[in-house]
């Protein structure tokens, strides 16, 4: 097993390994590292239960960089309409950056899902990828999100499982909770809506008259295995709070103390140049209607 010390000296001369990255923002090194090794996977698994049909109406709410969206548009076809709303205007800003694909033109808004501005019964489908968890009022937004569904729509969303099918990521945020010394909560949203039971309540309360919840899991290869904290720290910085309020010197001095305490953990899953491992995700399928 290398030392901390080795450990170091490869982070430094993986550096610039991922774009030049320090001069980006957040979004950015959000789509470059976390979107394109876990964003784009997540997205086929959600659209494999979205079934989305050509001509429909779809929103892609907590769009993000617009993995899903982008993903979509060519699937509906270009008399259709997607609409691709997030809270965050820098990742939208990323993803109008991005090449068009075919199919749908996509309307990027600025937006809060606990708020939606979007008429009653606007959307045959809406899609949520990983987002439900980071919103202020989950209740408030599945409310809002079964408002702008036709009668017959459909909302298709998709949580990560409980943090601890992901030993990974629970090794991060434990050592970033102790040294930031705020409770997990703070730092663990991603997997804050992790029991199926929850989110099948949460839709059910909000109005949707079938709710059907399944777990699935993928692999995930993410580059960089060296640099995992740095980037995964600075991309979250884009949605996570506890990340988002540090300066760049408080955020160097938690990613230095907590890549020495994860280096253990992260080592089971390296393969030559990336990080390999599991990713568990309930995906649920919302209807506005019985079934016939």
């Amino acid at each position: 097993m290398a030392s901390r010390g080795e450990n170091r000296r490869r982070r430094n001369e993986g550096h610039s390994s991922v774009n030049s990255d320090q001069c980006n923002s957040p979004a950015e090194i959000y789509e470059t590292y976390l979107g394109r090794a876990i964003a784009e996977p997540a997205t086929q698994v959600l659209l494999e239960h979205a079934i989305p049909h050509p001509g429909e109406r779809v929103l892609d709410l907590a769009c993000g960089t617009g993995s899903v969206a982008r993903h979509v548009a060519p699937m509906v076809g270009a008399s259709a309409t997607v609409v691709a709303v997030d809270i965050n205007p820098d990742m939208l800003d990323v993803a109008r950056a991005l090449p068009a694909p075919a199919g749908a033109t996509i309307d990027w808004r600025v937006g809060d899902a606990v708020h939606l501005e979007l008429p009653s019964s606007s959307f045959d489908l809406v899609l949520c990828q990983q987002g439900l968890q980071f919103f202020s009022d989950r209740a408030a937004a599945a409310r809002g999100i079964k408002s702008v569904l036709s009668p017959d729509g459909r909302a298709v969303l998709s949580v990560w499982q409980n943090l601890k099918l992901h030993p990974l990521y629970e090794a991060l945020f434990e050592a970033t909770a102790r040294h930031l010394n705020v409770p997990m909560s703070e730092v663990d949203v991603s997997f804050s809506l992790g029991e199926a039971e929850e989110l099948q309540s949460l839709l059910t309360n909000a109005g949707f008259q079938r709710v059907e919840i399944t777990a699935r899991s993928f692999d995930i290869h993410l580059p960089s295995p060296d640099r995992f904290v740095e980037l995964t720290v600075r991309g979250a910085a884009s949605s996570v709070p506890a990340f988002a309020r540090l300066n760049d010197g408080a955020r160097s001095a938690l990613v230095a103390a907590v890549s020495d305490e994860t280096d253990r953990v992260a080592s089971r899953y390296r393969d030559g140049d990336s990080l390999r491992f599991r990713m568990s995700t309930h995906i649920a399928v919302a209807c506005t209607e019985m079934a016939s």
